[in-house]
């Protein structure tokens, strides 16, 4: 009897992301995909998505697949991808095509997508431009691609605002770096898609703050459970939990209180001239006269 393994996607770990495990992580991204996909999706417009055929890849569980599929038209052929098949089945839903796999070695066929997008993805991978160079494979010349990330120096603002809990974010990012992964990628999103040899690259923040959603909304992402298997792995004491723990109570019971959090996406268009596959099979009959 063959023992199967479920792969990992880089330094993201469903079930031991968030206290609570694969149950809470699935209401994790849900909340989070509520409290500002929105607006993600008004600069995903803008920045070219529409039709055709869209791969959303690292989809997850499908909170974000749920909500292109009712947002695309409805001719839109919709592939939801992702090395985590466990998690992926939950993203399973009416004309949506699940596919298993690894974002840098994609089974689809070259130039036969129309729009790609990467959300939260790339700062999980240790090679961002290996995957970034396979999207550009399986986009058609001039098709676009998206990736929404974070930046660790930017991602929020809050008032009132606690430095004593600096350590216990920089322990966060710190303990993401080691699995390697990057919470400050956000910053080098456009250098990351000319160096995949991406064209037409731009740069658009967005923001969501407890002015359009109840603080209580900003719990997933805020509170203390996300840093609770940072204790279980011995990475945070107990009292610097309590500490966070402590601070977040205050700040949801404060009417005063103020938080926005800041994403960023990149967006870049696929070349019109040979794709790296192209390209490397030119090469390859140069080199032999006889496969001419």
């Amino acid at each position: 009897m063959s023992t199967v393994v479920r792969p990992v996607g880089g330094s993201y770990d469903p079930a031991r992301t968030t206290g609570g495990g694969l149950t809470a992580e699935l209401d994790r991204l849900e909340a989070q995909a509520a409290l500002s996909f929105p607006e993600e999706l008004r600069l995903l417009r803008e920045l070219g998505m529409g039709g055709g055929t869209v791969l959303e890849l690292g989809a997850g569980p499908g909170a974000v697949t749920r909500r292109l599929r009712a947002a695309l038209p409805a001719d839109t052929t919709l592939i939801a991808a992702d090395i985590d098949g466990e998690l992926l089945a939950h993203a399973a839903g009416p004309d949506v095509t699940l596919l298993v796999a690894d974002g840098a070695d994609l089974p689809l066929p070259d130039a036969c997508v129309d729009f790609v997008l990467l959300r939260y993805v790339l700062q999980h991978v240790a090679d961002p431009v290996a995957v970034l160079a396979e999207v550009r494979r399986v986009l058609r010349p001039g098709g676009r691609v998206a990736c929404t990330e974070v930046d660790s120096a930017l991602w929020g603002a809050a008032e009132p605002s606690y430095p004593e809990l600096a350590g216990v974010h920089a322990k966060m990012a710190a303990a993401q770096r080691a699995d390697g992964g990057d919470r400050s990628i956000g910053r080098r999103l456009p250098r990351l898609l000319r160096a995949a040899g991406f064209e037409e690259v731009a740069l658009r923040p967005f923001a969501t703050t407890n002015d359009d959603h109840p603080t209580d909304a900003f719990a997933p992402q805020l509170g203390p459970q996300r840093l609770e298997p940072l204790v279980a792995r011995g990475l945070l004491s107990l009292a610097e939990l309590a500490l966070a723990a402590d601070r977040w109570n205050r700040f949801r019971s404060d009417p005063d209180a103020w938080v926005m959090l800041l994403g960023l996406t990149a967006a870049a268009t696929a070349p019109a001239g040979r794709g790296p596959q192209e390209a490397a099979t030119a090469t390859a009959t140069a080199a032999d006269p006889a496969t001419a």
